[in-house]
């Protein structure tokens, strides 16, 4: 039996984290930036091939272009082997651009349970190109990014309906 998988793509932010640091040798309390979400960037990390002085332009180009390269890279032949049954499945993937804007810290989690699929997650993501980092209040910083990957599995009906109109339209 095969099973016809639609890749799709959604991206999805976090919220602000910030972190204190207390001096103790002169009573100064400085405040550190921690690793900043995506959707509250001063300045987002430029995707290879983002151009524009726009945050939200970039935003866009980046967020398109990663799903892109997602969609492009994963192994659907893979999703095909595991007994899935017919069904929307969703991976949620989390990573970090960091200062040098290498994405770092991958991590992956899905509903099927499967953890081939939480692998090649991590795997795709991993492959991510270099981008220029991102900024926050004229420091670069860590970024923190989520994207969801959302698959459908087709019931084997409505797999063979579509491969007899492919072949009556030939």
């Amino acid at each position: 039996m095969i099973r016809h998988i639609l890749c799709s793509l959604f991206i999805f932010f976090g919220s602000i984290c910030y972190s204190q640091d207390t001096n103790s040798s002169n009573n100064d309390i400085t405040i550190e930036e921690a690793d900043v979400p995506f959707a509250v960037i001063d300045e987002v990390p430029v995707y290879p091939g983002c151009e524009g002085t726009n945050n939200e332009v970039l935003k866009k180009c980046m967020s398109d272009k990663i799903g892109l390269f997602v969609s492009e890279n994963f192994n659907m032949k893979l999703l095909e082997s595991l007994p899935l049954k017919p069904g929307k499945y969703r991976t949620a993937v989390q990573f970090k651009i960091d200062k040098e804007g290498s994405v770092v810290d991958v991590r992956a989690r899905n509903t099927n349970g499967s953890i081939e699929v939480e692998q090649e997650a991590i795997r795709v993501v991993s492959l991510i190109p270099k981008m220029k980092p991102g900024i926050q209040r004229g420091k670069t910083v860590g970024v923190l990014y989520a994207l969801p990957i959302i698959f459908e599995v087709e019931p084997p009906a409505k797999i063979n309906r579509r491969k007899q109109q492919k072949k009556s339209k030939n």
